[in-house]
């Protein structure tokens, strides 16, 4: 008997979304199943003290946790490296795996790979971030040549908060950014309750969601070896290869 896929998360410890979400999507999977450990997340800013909570040091005591559940892939459910630099999660995940043994990826390294499978360079943000973070954000992804054509945020900086952002508010603020016409949708924060909109909003408009609840289980899918395609009814994103 094949032993089943066991997929490590990372949680941010203020998250309350980003959990019930990943079990709900591995959970079409036969099989698989999501192990969290978290590590101290309160606040999202530019701020010392807010940008020395991904230390890695405390990023990777949390990875040491997981790698006790024998995991197959460990995934870091947060969007940082998106303010931070996309290096410091290439670097980061090399580094995981370094220290555990166990393959490692991100939310945003799955969606910066899913974002050159599809050849996209116009992209739309929606995130519940302050002004200068989201602009950091906006920067990063010109370096990488990927235009941010259209975006919202909502000005908060509690962690815990974000997942009060109700879901109608989310499809109103992706549906505003549908006249720029992005190829894609980034609900960019692991602590939204937004994976669930990828189906109604991609039939209605046809421009796929790359929610980073969902980017992450598929990128840990895929350096696990499984096929993201197993997973139905979550999004145009997991049959993507």
């Amino acid at each position: 008997m094949t032993r089943p896929l066991r997929l490590g998360v990372l949680t941010p410890s203020s998250n309350t979304a980003l959990e019930p979400l990943t079990s709900a999507i591995v959970a079409s999977i036969p099989g698989a199943s999501a192990h969290f450990s978290r590590f101290k997340v309160t606040e999202i800013a530019l701020s010392e003290q807010a940008l020395g909570q991904f230390d890695d040091s405390k990023i990777l005591a949390a990875a040491e946790l997981l790698a006790d559940a024998k995991v197959d892939v460990i995934g870091w459910s947060g969007t940082a490296a998106g303010w931070l630099g996309f290096e410091k999660d290439r670097q980061l995940a090399a580094r995981i795996q370094a220290h555990t043994g166990i393959v490692a990826t991100t939310a945003i390294l799955a969606v910066n790979e899913l974002l050159r499978l599809r050849g996209m360079q116009r992209i739309a943000i929606v995130s519940p971030y302050t002004a200068d973070v989201q602009q950091r954000i906006i920067d990063n992804y010109r370096r990488e040549g990927i235009e941010v054509v259209a975006h919202t945020h909502e000005n908060i900086r509690d962690n815990h908060a974000f997942a009060q952002v109700p879901p109608q508010r989310l499809l109103a603020c992706m549906e505003g950014t549908v006249p720029a016409a992005p190829q894609a949708v980034v609900t960019y924060c692991t602590n939204l309750h937004a994976a669930q909109l990828a189906v109604p909003f991609e039939a209605r408009h046809g421009i796929p969601l790359l929610d980073t609840v969902s980017t992450t289980v598929w990128g840990m899918l895929r350096a696990a070896g499984g096929d993201p395609a197993g997973v139905q009814g979550w999004g145009a994103l997991y049959g993507w290869k």
